[in-house]
């Protein structure tokens, strides 16, 4: 059934003991197997001459499926579960991310040079020069993560703790992937004022601010403010790394399909953070043809938006027929249609209205708005945001490299260039002749892609006056002060 493939995400191991007799192995995996499981491993933990231990690990479909596989375990004769431990948990326990030393100081030498009294000079370079601190610091490789817990993944507002596995995670891929330092930072607070002050202070030690999980419409203001008070760059990447990495699979998906942006309508099931940035960078890409849905319907000039200033500004930029039709009605004739909602949005037959060559991006995580199973014939290219499926629209693909670039010119802000300039390096990464259906967004694991986003968007900084430093990176630092005393 779609939805119930299993996957690593929901990994459990199952510690087992039975007798150590022929036959009981079999019993076990096929157990496993009549429910759906799918065993990866199975190890030795003990071994005697009348009982044996093993430690089963089986990829599920989730929490309840897992509960399914472990009883359907139990009810084999003669079997006793020890335990059941989630791999998942087990690689969060104690956190994901440390700090690490990047000098030693294992002498009295080393403690004078990198603390008291050496430091003291450094300090004072810094004072007498403010922009010595790029150089000086760690202000020039590192980023802070900063989460308010107000819409973590699908989960909504959970808080600034329970958001904090997330935030670890955003560090771990960002220094995995781009080598920048991130430092999650949760705040207790849901407060906009409040909210731009703390970051405003504590962005000194910050080469760049990546704001993370905040709800809409805060967000848009808490961002906007922040660009324009702070000289670093200000990024929320559920708005805009969405944005990027939807354009780069966009274009490639165009390639397949042989339209042109100017060409085709867009349907975005879901007006918030990510399809207001979204819509943006398609207009800039030169899309003209944009139909916006919210729970209320489709987003009109008629409608009354409130004080939600981005709704409205949505519906003055987009929708030009002020077409008032239900979701299925507007996917009529639609070349593409970018699901940015929830699970089960859309069904086959609405997709069977729209055009031939048919682009969907189903991004609603866990479940997408339709499962690739379900897509009728006329819709030539699929995406998700799932790891389980050709074509995953992942963040992943963009804020490390767009990070890194940035840092390496000392960037002070981020613009709608430098954003097009990374989509197009992550489409890029993958040759014209190699782009298939299944294939038109590169892999998160894939090294080139943070390299090429870093060059392109290094890049694009310099040509558009934003980049505070060459683009080359030499060791400035000795020839910055090596007369100073």
């Amino acid at each position: 059934m779609a939805g119930r493939t299993p996957g690593v995400a929901y990994s459990i191991t199952v510690r087992s003991e039975y007798p150590n007799v022929p036959g009981m192995l079999g019993k076990i995996t096929s157990a496993i197997g009549d429910a759906g499981g799918s065993a990866q491993g199975v190890d030795v933990v003990q071994t005697t001459k009348g009982k044996m231990v093993r430690d089963f690990t089986i990829n599920t479909a989730g929490q309840a499926h897992a509960v399914e596989v472990v009883s359907a375990i139990r009810a084999v004769p003669n079997v006793k579960v020890r335990s059941v431990s989630d791999q998942t948990f087990l690689l969060h326990v104690g956190g994901k991310i440390e700090m690490r030393s990047r000098v030693a100081v294992t002498t009295r030498d080393d403690m004078s040079k990198a603390y008291t009294p050496g430091v003291g000079r450094v300090c004072m370079a810094i004072h007498r020069d403010p922009a010595a601190v790029w150089a000086l610091t760690g202000k020039g490789h590192t980023v802070a993560v900063v989460s308010d817990g107000t819409a973590v993944l699908g989960l909504g507002d959970i808080g600034p703790a329970a958001s904090l596995p997330v935030m670890e995670g955003k560090a771990l891929l960002f220094k995995e992937f781009g080598g920048v330092d991130a430092w999650p930072i949760v705040l207790d607070t849901k407060d906009t004022e409040e909210i731009i002050r703390i970051v405003k202070a504590l962005a000194p030690g910050f080469g760049g601010i990546n704001l993370e999980d905040i709800s809409a419409p805060r967000c848009f203001e808490i961002e906007d403010r922040l660009r324009a008070e702070l000289d670093i760059p200000v990024f929320h990447d559920d708005q805009h790394g969405t944005a990027v990495v939807v354009l780069a699979a966009l274009i490639n998906a165009l390639k397949i399909v042989d339209k042109q942006p100017k060409e085709l309508k867009i349907v975005i099931a879901g007006v918030g953070a990510a399809g207001t940035a979204c819509t943006k960078i398609l207009q800039a890409f030169g899309v003209t043809n944009i139909i916006g849905y919210d729970r209320q319907g489709a987003l009109s000039r008629k409608r009354d938006y409130g004080s939600n200033t981005m709704k409205k500004w949505f519906a003055d930029n987009t929708n030009d027929a002020d077409f008032e039709g239900s979701l299925a009605e507007g996917l009529v004739g639609a070349d593409m249609l970018l699901g940015l909602a929830g699970p089960g949005l859309v069904t086959t037959e609405q997709l069977e209205k729209m055009a031939s060559d048919a682009i969907v991006f189903a991004l609603s995580n866990p479940d997408p708005e339709i499962w690739p199973e379900e897509i009728p014939k006329n819709v030539r290219v699929m995406a998700t945001g799932r790891t389980d499926y050709p074509n995953q629209v992942n963040n992943s693909l963009c804020f490390p490299g767009l990070f890194r670039g940035v840092l390496d010119v000392r960037a002070s802000t981020i613009n709608d260039e430098m954003k097009i300039a990374a989509a197009v390096a992550i489409a890029g990464v993958i040759p014209d002749s190699h782009i298939t259906e299944d294939f038109i967004i590169p892999s998160v694991f894939d090294q080139n892609v943070a390299r090429r986003v870093a060059r392109a968007v290094s890049k694009a900084a310099h040509e558009t006056g934003v980049a505070r430093r060459r683009q080359n990176r030499g060791d400035e630092i000795y020839a910055t002060f090596r007369t100073r005393g």
